[in-house]
């Protein structure tokens, strides 16, 4: 009767440490929820921050092809004096204004005075004031270097933005799975952590029989290996979160120059499922609602084609012959409106044109070949989103069966469990038989910890393939 007695009392107390949901270690811990740490992740973790560059890179791009339009003051001055005789004296000063479409304003002034001055520099005593324009007829009016410079600044400093999310929305999938890796490491050393308890009181009982003489010594013996056994394994589960804890603090950060380091009574939220659709901006997204035009990835590509067909552009307009016309306005007295006249002028044309154009039209070649490579690469791209998205919302829906699955097995094992210990507690059992349920009970939660971590792992995957732009 004492042997009856004891045994249900110890089976009992186990049973109550194995079907805990809040293990005792728990009640001075804090909790990290995934919420708050991806807000850490985003505001200080320095990939972020660096991402944030490549928006700057591109004003600054746009910036300098800017620079190819500002208006451009130049000045050449030359003196000649030798043996107390003024050689030459010559100051030729002007203004350019590049305009958009291959036109030139130009406005001069030039002094010239000497002895020995080529003739064709004389000018009025107090100089002369030019006005006029320069401008491409053929190759460069539509479109030339400059025009092209801008315009492809601009495609890439919207490139940069589709860039920038990516690089931001890896940093945040990296970072998610390094919580959900933590978390089923905790919720592993956990599940070991309540079996050891079991396995220790189960030891304890039966170790107090065989000094009682109603065990026999093998009995204490078999015991004392499952005890063992479960203390082995929690201390590999000890390892395994040290280590996934390790590798959470790689994405904490309390500024872009200080690292954070896990605190050993920090803990994941157990009851994650209910953050884990806002926190990544997934909640209410489905397989109808996604449009996959707004994908970063494709409009990053499509960026880059655009920027292709600007520089395609150009090259054919090589292909047409230089062809400049320059036209002054010429006057001494540039105070008198009525002094710019028609037949005091400065003008010029300016043709070339090289005979079999072989460098322009390997250029051109070039730059479709260019194109056909990223068109390629973005229908593939296109098709490779599209088909993955698929696939993630598949491998959802059999992870949700799954966790069923896998909840409904857990349960039956519990059960099996316990009814093993009653007729052990009957004499109709031995504790081997004890021993291997409750080692299919433990491979039941660790395989319900692994498909939960699968399913949240899915989560984290249909975030980065239907592109989310963070909200940082």
């Amino acid at each position: 009767m004492m042997k009856t007695v004891l045994y249900t009392f110890v089976f009992l107390l186990g049973s109550a440490f194995a079907k805990a949901q809040t293990p005792t270690l728990q009640e001075v811990e804090k909790i990290l929820g995934f919420e708050e740490y991806l807000g850490y992740v985003k505001q200080f973790h320095p990939i972020v921050k660096q991402a944030e560059l490549v928006l700057t890179e591109g004003q600054a791009n746009v910036l300098k092809a800017r620079g190819g339009f500002d208006p451009k003051l130049v000045a050449d001055y030359s003196r000649k004096d030798f043996k107390d005789l003024e050689y030459y004296d010559i100051l030729d000063a002007k203004l350019k204004i590049p305009t958009w479409y291959g036109i030139e304003l130009k406005a001069g002034f030039e002094r010239n005075e000497g002895v020995f001055l080529n003739p064709e520099r004389n000018v009025p005593e107090e100089g002369l004031f030019a006005a006029g324009v320069s401008i491409d007829i053929a190759q460069g009016l539509w479109i030339n270097d400059r025009m092209a410079t801008l315009r492809k600044a601009k495609f890439f400093r919207q490139q940069t933005q589709a860039d920038r999310d990516l690089l931001v929305n890896q940093v945040i999938y990296d970072a998610s799975l390094a919580y959900f890796n933590w978390l089923q490491a905790y919720q592993d050393a956990i599940t070991f952590e309540q079996f050891v308890s079991n396995a220790q009181l189960r030891y304890d009982g039966i170790q107090k029989g065989v000094e009682v003489g109603e065990n026999a010594a093998i009995d204490a013996t078999e015991a004392l290996i499952s005890l063992q056994n479960r203390q082995l394994s929690l201390e590999q589960a000890q390892v395994t979160l040290f280590n996934a804890g390790m590798r959470l603090s790689n994405f904490l950060w309390l500024n872009s120059n200080t690292p954070l380091e896990l605190e050993d009574n920090v803990i994941p939220n157990l009851n994650i499922k209910s953050e884990v659709d806002i926190s990544l901006q997934i909640a209410g997204q489905s397989l109808e609602t996604f449009t996959i035009g707004n994908h970063p990835k494709l409009q990053s590509l499509n960026l880059k084609l655009e920027g292709l067909q600007v520089d395609r552009t150009l090259k054919a307009n090589k292909l047409l012959p230089k062809l400049k016309l320059e036209y002054n306005f010429l006057t001494s007295t540039p105070d008198i409106g009525n002094s710019f006249l028609a037949n005091q002028y400065k003008g010029g044309v300016n043709f070339s044109f090289p005979l079999f154009l072989r460098k322009e039209r390997g250029d051109l070649k070039l730059s479709k070949l260019k194109i056909r490579d990223a068109e390629l690469d973005l229908i593939a791209t296109e098709t490779n989103i599209q088909n993955s998205v698929k696939a993630i919302y598949q491998e959802l829906d059999s992870y949700t069966r799954q966790n069923t699955l896998i909840t409904d097995i857990v349960t039956n094992y519990q059960v099996l469990l316990t009814g093993e210990e009653r007729k052990f507690e009957l004499g109709e059992s031995s504790i081997f038989l004890v021993n291997s349920r409750e080692k299919s009970l433990i491979d039941a939660y660790l395989k319900r910890n692994k498909t939960q971590n699968g399913f949240l792992k899915a989560k984290a995957k249909l975030f980065k393939s239907i592109g989310v732009r963070p909200v940082l």
